[in-house]
């Protein structure tokens, strides 16, 4: 099991972050939140990762703002979600993922992330030197940053009725990046990787983590 320790960022803000996974890995993830916080689904995300071999870290990004953010699905909590990640910069949060990466020492690392960290894990190729391998799962964000320029391979994954991320948005976004494997999977709604949301789809999200446990098997061996 795992347990929150405290990063340090660069600007001297100090964050929570959860820590799992085996002592003694070679290689290391990072795992970005949804914008509800690293709540007790993404500390399940987390344990996925540990439990292929992976020593994981997820940051808090709400910190900055709101400590000790752990927010539900309804509409309530996606409006106050919302609202916390307007109060952080791209830079602060590319901070906050740089720190966790650092407390990850010289392992090979790589990044993943779900919706509004699905955006914050294609930065953490784009953005950041820290990572060889970067995955985002439904990242709302990615087309509007599709012209910048990944320095790892990258690995995304969209649902196909996505109602915030139309296929526009990922041919537009394959269309950039022909480097960038894109899936796409047929019927699936946002957030369909979360088993505590109504849009959760099984099968899609067995077969979304199989191509990000190979794609990481890959690319951080």
């Amino acid at each position: 099991m795992g347990q929150f320790i405290t990063l340090n960022a660069q600007d001297g803000h100090t964050l929570s972050a959860w820590q799992t996974g085996p002592a003694a890995a070679r290689a290391g993830i990072v795992v970005i939140q949804e914008i509800f916080g690293v709540n007790n689904h993404m500390r399940n995300m987390c344990e996925k990762f540990a439990q292929q071999g992976y020593a994981v870290i997820a940051p808090a990004l709400f910190d900055r703002t709101t400590r000790g953010v752990e927010l539900g699905y309804t509409p309530d909590d996606v409006t106050a979600g919302r609202d916390l990640r307007g109060t952080l910069s791209d830079a602060e949060v590319m901070m906050d993922v740089d720190a966790a990466a650092n407390a990850l020492g010289s392992r090979k690392l790589g990044i993943v992330g779900y919706c509004f960290g699905g955006t914050v894990g294609w930065w953490g190729a784009t953005r950041s030197t820290k990572f060889a391998a970067a995955n985002g799962w439904y990242g709302g964000g990615v087309a509007g940053t599709r012209m910048e320029r990944p320095g790892c391979p990258v690995q995304l994954h969209f649902g196909e009725k996505d109602t915030g991320i139309p296929l526009t948005d990922v041919e537009a976004v394959r269309a950039a990046q022909p480097g960038v494997e894109v899936f796409v999977y047929p019927g699936a709604q946002h957030g369909f990787g979360c088993d505590e949301r109504g849009s959760f789809s099984a099968p899609d999200a067995a077969l979304a983590h199989e191509r990000t446990f190979a794609f990481f098997a890959k690319n951080l061996k």
